[in-house]
């Protein structure tokens, strides 16, 4: 005896308010799914008005609109014999909940609310949702857009309601429920619901695949059953990007994985399982003793009249069972590679401007955004190549209407994307110029190579005219500290503004019309620290790597050279990190580790204690005066708890002074869990005190630990 059924799930590339287009997206899964012959199919998470709508949520727009989507999508004659699982935002008794509305043939079957909410790190889904109480299920008054319909269905079950067709039974779960101790899949498991649906909105994150697959297998690896995972993936409006990866799997072994980074819109994942062969992982006495309890039978069961296993699929015997595979993870370096190039393009598009621009150093961080920028150029044209007709059409109306059609990356990346080093004759060297013009030859950028000093010299001489007798001078000739930092500022700032105006007329100058967003090259650890000037080049229309650390960045870039074959790299990764705002002396050259005193590594150590760890300054303290113990200083001794003080005091001290800034930073591409973006992610304060309490809290434990340390000294 067999059960055979095909199940599919599907990743989205939905957008926010796009109602037009994430209905189209959804009806072209369904489409595909009921040509590989499935009877059931799993959508994302709010799939139907985009998941990160934020305050749009408080609208009642937004729920009405959402209803009018779900009734085109179940009376559409494409989308029937399918049970067909959707994400949308419902009201009911004057509460909002993230729900999923299982329909068949134009019927709402039920109504399933979230139970558990996301409201920690980049989620606030408490903010306009309600959690819904486990075990509750009560009649929900369908809108009169539903009730319209030729089925005139009035109200339908809303709550934790499992499924039961003639065949076959399957639950919903939503999201962050499988990230919960207390994740509902179990309790379904021993009340023997064969299939759980999973619709997420999982944003990517450096390394998190490995988390959210482990996680999906000990799911049914306990008590067996098939698990369908489905996931938006794109950037919806914000400055997340949804990776996909839906999947499907059976007893802890994956039958079926989607990809992680692509640009197509639409991808539905398809297996075929036998619903017998979950037998055998349920014999267990243990898990029977389980299954009797109460609890697990108070889940109400919504009767299907359908059948998820076709007769004619039970009597082929060429219908081969999908075997099981090894999931798919990249590298880290791939992640940076293909994440924030997916995210770019989605942005280009959607924003309808005419490419990129970005002010190009010699440095490794613009060395960085530029080699994403050419990463996208890359997925671009592979998709063109693949007859991608949506990605086609996009390009085109990049290429001026051109056809896009045998293109090479370096070409398109030409037409779409301008770099500008911004030199100074005095503090600008040969060796960045160099690499600058010759990244954008390896890429095939369009490259301008200009100096901005009659601008710099403008803004002196108005400066100075105005304080007059006054001149500031940069520290190397006599200046202040104060001096130093406002003449280097004047030429950050003077970037900013000539990158805008570059952005604006370039492509009118080619020949074009329309505008270039600014791209930042601010990475993570300089935003924690603050190494950086607000309204300078890091001001920006967007920043690719405004999420990551740059330990992660020169990985990529090593990464980079071998993979995306550009030598050139090699040239940023030998190079000493430096902003050349200040004047290149036979005695001096600026140094950005110097200069923050600092190293990138002992910044993203920091990052990580202060925000994944949710560590103080004392508690900072207390971790790395034993972590630190062996580390040797530049000068080759081995670091004091003393010096680990300093470290952590100083690190605080700029973490705050300069905490304002973020809250202005370009809206960053999320990668890293301790980036400090102010605007959505780290919600902290930005006017510090100057921790003079935790200070002597240090100095005390200090203290103790020189006495006894004395103490040892003098008993040897």
């Amino acid at each position: 005896m067999t059960r055979k059924c095909i199940l599919s799930t599907c990743q989205l590339n939905q957008w926010v308010l796009d109602y037009d287009g994430n209905r189209e997206r959804i009806i072209q899964a369904i489409k595909a799914a009921k040509a590989a012959g499935a009877t059931l199919i799993l959508t994302p998470e709010l799939c139907i008005p985009g998941y990160g709508l934020l305050d749009h949520w408080l609208e009642n727009d937004v729920y009405a609109n959402s209803w009018d989507i779900v009734a085109e999508i179940i009376t559409n004659p494409e989308c029937q014999d399918i049970v067909v699982d959707l994400g949308l935002p419902v009201q009911h008794r004057s509460c909002s909940y993230n729900a999923r509305a299982i329909a068949l043939n134009g019927e709402i079957l039920a109504i399933r609310p979230k139970l558990d909410l996301c409201n920690d790190g980049n989620f606030r889904e408490m903010r306009y949702f309600t959690p819904w109480p486990r075990g509750r299920v009560e009649d929900y008054v369908l809108p009169d857009v539903i009730q319209a319909l030729p089925k005139k269905q009035r109200r339908c079950r809303i709550g934790e309601v499992a499924f039961e067709a003639l065949d076959g039974t399957f639950a919903s779960e939503t999201c962050e429920e499988l990230w919960t101790p207390n994740s509902p899949h179990s309790l379904y498991s021993l009340a023997g619901i064969e299939i759980v649906l999973n619709s997420s909105g999982s944003h990517h994150e450096i390394r998190k695949l490995d988390t959210r697959i482990n996680l999906i297998k000990e799911a049914t690896a306990k008590t067996g059953g098939v698990y369908m995972y489905s996931n938006q993936r794109g950037c919806d409006g914000d400055r997340l990007y949804y990776d996909g990866c839906a999947m499907i799997m059976n007893s802890g072994h994956v039958l079926a994985q989607g990809s992680q980074f692509s640009l197509r819109d639409v991808e539905v994942v398809t297996t075929m399982v036998d619903l017998d062969e979950i037998w055998p992982f349920r014999t267990s006495r243990s898990r029977g003793l389980q299954a009797n309890d109460p609890a697990v039978h108070r889940i109400e069961r919504i009767q299907v009249d359908f059948r998820l296993c076709g007769k004619a699929l039970q009597l082929n015997p060429r219908a081969q069972l999908t075997e099981s595979m090894e999931p798919r993870y990249h590298l880290p370096e791939e992640e940076i590679a293909l994440g924030p190039a997916c995210w770019m393009w989605d942005y280009l598009r959607r924003s309808r401007a005419k490419g990129y621009l970005v002010p190009l150093s010699g440095g490794i961080d613009s060395c960085a955004t530029a080699t994403i920028t050419y990463s996208m150029c890359r997925l671009v044209v592979a998709e063109i190549a693949a007859g991608n007709a949506e990605v086609i059409a996009d390009a085109q109306r990049l290429c001026d209407d051109q056809d896009p059609r045998g293109l090479t990356a370096e070409q398109f990346c030409n037409k779409i994307f301008t770099t500008v080093y911004m030199g100074m004759k005095e503090q600008s060297s040969k060796e960045t110029r160099t690499r600058a013009v010759d990244l954008a030859a390896a890429i095939g950028s369009n490259h301008i190579d200009t100096n901005i000093d009659p601008m710099v010299q403008a803004l002196h001489g108005v400066v100075t005219d105005i304080l007059h007798p006054f001149e500031p001078k940069f520290k190397v000739y006599g200046g202040s500290q104060t001096e130093n930092l406002a003449l280097q500022n004047f030429q950050s700032r003077s970037r900013m503004v000539l990158a805008y105006a570059l952005g604006q007329l370039v492509p009118k100058s080619r020949g074009s019309e329309g505008g270039l967003l600014i791209l930042g090259s601010a990475n993570v650890d300089e935003c924690l620290r603050g190494y950086l000037t607000k309204y300078d080049c890091s001001s920006a229309d967007i920043n690719p790597i405004g999420g990551i650390s740059k330990t992660d960045l020169k990985r990529f870039i090593k990464w980079a050279e071998t993979d995306f074959g550009l030598p050139v790299l090699r040239q940023f990764l030998d190079a000493v990190p430096t902003a050349e705002l200040e004047p290149i002396t036979k005695d001096y050259v600026q140094s950005d580790e110097a200069d923050m005193g600092f190293t990138y590594d002992e910044l993203s150590v920091l990052g990580r204690l202060r925000k994944s760890f949710k560590l103080g300054l004392v508690g900072m303290f207390q971790r790395l005066v034993v972590d630190w113990s062996d580390r040797v200083k530049a000068d080759g001794e081995r670091m004091t708890p003393t010096d680990v003080y300093w470290k952590v005091r100083n690190f605080m001290y700029y973490y705050a002074v300069n905490r304002h800034k973020m809250t202005t930073m370009t809206p960053g591409l999320y990668l890293e869990s301790y980036t400090p973006d102010d605007n959505r992610y780290d919600l902290r304060p930005f006017l510090y005190p100057r921790f003079a309490f935790e200070h002597r809290k240090v100095e005390s434990m200090l203290k103790v630990m020189e006495e006894g340390q004395a103490g040892l000294v003098n008993g040897a």
